[in-house]
């Protein structure tokens, strides 16, 4: 294998270049936005991919969302071609609406994609006007120096596309979201023989999926677990609720061919669920005369003849599946008995809140199946097995792992070059790599970072609202507020207000008194003189706020003091 290092790459000045670069997606799983830029350093012409979401951690709190941060090409809008998106799922499409208004690009999709895409900015986009232009699956388009064609593989969500980007330097495949499914269920299976043609055409460089580059073997087809869930509906004797990832309309086909087989009614809870069944029969990828019911007939229809559909897989609190475990659910509960699915795989973070729901239904009496005791989920992503049998095809001589971790990028890039890949370049967000000519590497670095969704907001990582409360679940809050005159007179006695703080000291004093006690002696210290200057008597009532409870409890909280300055005595 060879792995490039990370020195400034040569190549000729001046000259058309063709470079990659990631502000999303590279060293981290969601967030994805690529970039393919073309043409001279100061004058390129890019080609934006997918532009994605992620979800905050527990160090981001009060975040609704994350967002990458666009600055980088948000300056060179003038030259950005066009946003192309290789499917629907939210880590790809979800900072379309908030972030586009930057950009003011063309965008391009297949239908479904396009039909999501215009859904949410009917329901979220605020009149906004979108020039989407929809590509036929398989279809090509031109945009400045790229000669783009989609390239349909199998997800888990209908058409995935790949991406055969042509330029001046040569064809790059950008995969997207992949995996070698020739059953689906839902939507053609992988293009087979348009991936052989790309190969025989000469592949210079492939940007290829690393989820499970880690996993031998290959996955699963949604066939079987569509066989799977079909059984163990049908050998249930109560209720059943089956919980999805809301894209994955091959999922809610075969909840729905599984209900009907048995004699059952699907009933549909949640607004994402409605959303995509709706713009799947538009596409065709659900019959129009797909029959379920709204939540509000659930308890109309007999214990062992209804199965739920309802959001919330991966522990979000307000779905439909969260609200049920707490007995919450304006319309569906379940009792002892009842049966629930979780027909999807934890994503990284989740954990804790997906733990806490099935904690909550266990108590309820209510059983539980995870992908852990049966085949109820499959990943959407090529293990070991497909990643070669692509390479195989393509026979690519620069390999460029994306959306994975460090890890998965590290053995992504090991394993491509076992199938004879010429060169492997492991690169993290903000790396600019040089495809084309000369000696391919790092040549510069591009600005990259976070944008929280914080509310109606898009608020900045470094020094916003989000990094202050990120401190403040660390280490509480103490406010200070004193009157003083303008000479530096104390003409009320200072009030403390003590958030997240311990009441008392392991003596047993009382925190507040020792915060008192702090500035007391903090303003008896000061000669009357000086005390005519305000700033540096806030400045040493902080100082001394902030030590006198770093020392009695060891932890360091945000201290702010308030001073009203009023005209007093003399």
């Amino acid at each position: 294998m060879n792995v490039k290092s990370k020195r400034p790459a040569r190549g000729p000045k001046g000259g058309d270049e063709l470079v990659f670069l990631a502000l999303g997606g590279l060293g981290e799983i969601g967030m994805n936005v690529y970039l393919y830029g073309f043409g001279p350093e100061r004058s390129r012409q890019w080609l934006m991919v997918d532009l994605g979401i992620t979800f905050p951690h527990e160090a981001e709190p009060g975040a609704d969302v994350v967002l990458p941060d666009l600055r980088f090409i948000a300056a060179e809008k003038q030259s950005l071609m066009g946003l192309v998106l290789t499917h629907a799922h939210e880590d790809h499409i979800g900072a379309v609406i908030d972030l586009w208004p930057s950009l003011g690009c063309p965008i391009y999709a297949t239908p479904f994609t396009a039909g999501m895409l215009k859904t949410k900015v009917g329901e979220y986009g605020r009149n906004m006007k979108m020039p989407i232009t929809e590509v036929p699956l398989g279809g090509r388009f031109k945009t400045g120096p790229f000669d783009v064609e989609f390239v349909t593989l199998a997800h888990s969500i209908p058409e995935p596309s790949g991406l055969a980007i042509r330029t001046p330097a040569g064809l790059v495949f950008h995969t997207g979201d992949w995996k070698l499914d020739k059953e689906p269920l839902v939507g053609d299976p992988p293009d087979e023989a348009k991936l052989k043609a790309l190969g025989d055409e000469g592949v210079m460089a492939m940007v290829c999926d690393s989820t499970n580059a880690m996993r031998e073997g290959r996955s699963p087809s949604e066939t079987a677990v569509a066989a799977s869930i079909a059984k163990i509906i049908a050998a249930a004797p109560r209720r059943v609720a089956v919980t999805t990832f809301a894209s994955n309309v091959a999922r809610v086909k075969a909840v729905a061919d599984a209900a009907h087989a048995c004699g059952r009614t699907l009933v549909v809870a949640g607004r994402a669920l409605h959303r995509i069944i709706q713009v799947a029969i538009e596409t065709g990828y659900l019959p129009q005369n797909f029959k379920y019911l709204d939540q509000q007939r659930f308890g109309d229809i007999a214990a062992d003849k209804v199965v739920v559909l309802c959001t919330g897989s991966q522990g979000e609190p307000r779905a439909a599946i969260a609200r049920i475990a707490e007995d919450q659910h304006p319309e569906i509960s379940l009792d002892k008995g009842d049966l629930a699915i979780f027909s999807s795989r934890t994503i990284p973070g989740n954990e804790k809140s997906v733990s806490r729901i099935h904690n909550l239904l266990a108590r309820r009496g209510v059983d539980i199946i995870t992908d852990n005791e049966a085949l109820v989920h499959v990943t959407g992503h090529p293990r070991r097995d497909e990643l070669r049998e692509m390479y195989g095809w393509m026979r690519p001589k620069i390999v460029v792992p994306m959306h994975g971790e460090a890890r998965h990028l590290k053995e992504h890039a090991k394993l491509a070059g076992e199938c004879g890949a010429g060169e492997t370049h492991i690169i993290v967000d903000g790396e600019i790599l040089r495809l084309w000519p000369g000696d391919r590497g790092v040549i510069d670095e591009a600005p990259v970072g976070r944008l929280f969704r914080d509310g109606n907001l898009i608020v900045p990582d470094a020094d916003g609202p989000v990094k202050a409360r990120r401190k403040l679940s660390f280490a509480g809050i103490a406010v200070v507020s004193m009157v003083m005159s303008r000479r530096g007179d104390v003409l009320a006695e200072p009030d403390v207000v003590l958030e997240g703080v311990p009441l008392v000291d392991a003596e047993g004093d009382d925190m507040g008194e020792i915060v008192l006690d702090a500035i007391d002696g903090t303003l008896r210290s000061i000669p009357p003189k000086r005390r005519g200057d305000l700033d540096m008597v806030k400045e040493a009532v902080f100082r001394s706020v902030r030590g006198a409870i770093n020392e009695a409890w060891g932890k360091k909280p945000i201290v702010k003091v308030l001073m009203t300055v009023v005209d007093g005595r003399g």
